[in-house]
């Protein structure tokens, strides 16, 4: 059932940015008189169809896509029959150059503005959830990658290259992860217990590790006091008698006042009955359970940390939703920089339908489904722009050409470009597709 959610959510998504995108394309055209013959969302087979006017709607097979055939124009379908005919008023080779681009352009327009009005949504309907740096007095766990760049559990990062900061997200912030030579200052308690303050480097392809949720998980996560939050039935932790509200006092004898310890402690007894110490209320109890194999007995933490939230004006939201969208293809791009100085791994970095589909997640939830769509809006804007043959950047980048020079590309030219341009898509696809599977 899960996989049926995330691919809904996934195609549900792309149905809607890819829809707006292309009927980006199909206003522009029609502004300038172009004929639109085909707007369909999905690639062929053709699933169904309809044709109002002169132009035939419909839905594709394969929902990875979209596509609007305009008159007159070589596009990805490299359907050249009219182009041996003279060119009609209602063709797209027959217009302008200007009207041409900003039909090219149309779909990414559409993109950003969508990636905004996307963001600012949330922004005013939600606001913003953080912990502040100031109440994450307790510090951090160093989880696997956090240890190997040197943190430790119970370091303080009180600073992110030289400069305070306020938000706890901010320290894996895309400033930190694709910036250059990053660093973070903590304070850690030496062998006498006084505070000393320490320069942790982080590596330039630390990204990489974030790259799926299961690696980004294991860099740090805040040291926190908690009570239970949910017990899942059918648990060891249910069975045992642990409620929702208890708090875990001791395991094993050992006094226990933080989620962290509580989970080592439970993971190093797999398989094991264990002695939990529990508060409830104004009792003091004691419950069995048995751990897992996994090391886990069936509990959620509810975290006591406190959470500082901020709501937005219209105004403010706007400001900081298309801050927010921006931000999305600025990453992309200091992303693919990454990638060209071989700080980071292209099969780490890319992600195709299947790498997405995860980001989702199992569970329908539509703030995260927003949010994601947002930022796939934006970076589908991105990597439309992208100056390659049979992408809206390739024919705007001819485009641009034939405005500055005076000079036409001739159809062959643009044909064959059409051509590459599809077997480097295709490779690209073919990529993205076998990393997801066999090396994510």
């Amino acid at each position: 059932m899960e996989t049926v959610i995330m691919v809904g959510q996934l195609l549900l998504a792309l149905s809607i940015l890819v829809g707006l995108h292309e009927l980006g394309h199909l206003v522009a055209a029609r502004m300038f008189g172009m004929r639109v013959e085909q707007y369909f969302i999905g690639f062929p087979p053709k699933v169904f169809s309809f044709r109002k006017g002169e132009t035939e709607y419909g839905l594709g097979a394969i929902p990875l896509g979209g596509f609007v055939k305009i008159s007159g124009m070589i596009d990805e379908s490299l359907d050249t029959a009219q182009l041996h005919l003279p060119p009609q008023p209602y063709e797209f080779r027959a217009k302008p150059a200007w009207q041409r681009l900003v039909v090219m352009l149309g779909g990414i327009i559409v993109n950003v503005i969508t990636g905004i009005a996307i963001f600012v949504a949330l922004m005013y309907s939600l606001g913003s959830t953080y912990i502040a740096t100031q109440d994450a007095k307790y510090g951090i766990v160093a989880l696997e990658y956090g240890k190997q760049i040197g943190l430790k559990t119970g370091d303080r990062i009180v600073e992110i290259n030289g400069k305070s900061f306020d938000n706890l997200a901010d320290v894996t912030s895309p400033d930190v992860l694709l910036g250059n030579n990053s660093y973070y200052t903590v304070e850690r308690a030496n062998a006498s217990g006084s505070l000393e303050r320490i320069r942790i480097d982080v590596p330039n392809n630390l990204a990489e590790k974030f790259s799926s949720k299961e690696t980004a998980g294991q860099f740090i996560a805040p040291i926190f006091p908690f009570d239970i939050g949910e017990v899942q039935l059918g648990s060891e932790a249910e069975k045992a008698g642990l409620k929702a509200g208890d708090r875990i006092t001791s395991v094993n004898g050992k006094p226990t006042a933080y989620f962290h310890e509580v989970q080592e402690a439970v993971k190093a007894n797999k398989g094991k009955a264990i002695t939990l110490g529990l508060q409830r209320g104004n009792q003091a109890l004691t419950i069995r359970p048995v751990v897992s194999n996994e090391g886990t007995i069936g509990f959620f933490p509810n975290s006591l940390l406190k959470e500082t939230h901020v709501d937005y004006t219209f105004g403010e939201a706007v400001s900081k939703g298309t801050e927010r969208a921006f931000g999305v293809i600025y990453d992309n791009i200091r992303g693919f920089a990454k990638i060209f100085k071989g700080e980071v791994s292209p099969s780490k970095a890319i992600s195709g339908p299947v790498g997405i589909a995860k980001m989702f997640g199992g569970v329908w939830d539509w703030t995260r489904f927003w949010s994601l769509a947002g930022l796939l809006s934006m970076a589908l804007a991105f990597m439309n722009a992208l100056p390659i043959p049979a992408l809206d950047g390739g024919h705007a980048t001819m485009l641009l050409y034939e405005m500055v020079s005076g000079r036409k590309p001739s159809d062959k030219f643009v044909e064959g470009a059409q051509r590459v341009g599809m077997v480097i898509l295709l490779g690209l696809m073919a990529f993205a597709f076998l990393n997801d599977i066999f090396f994510k």
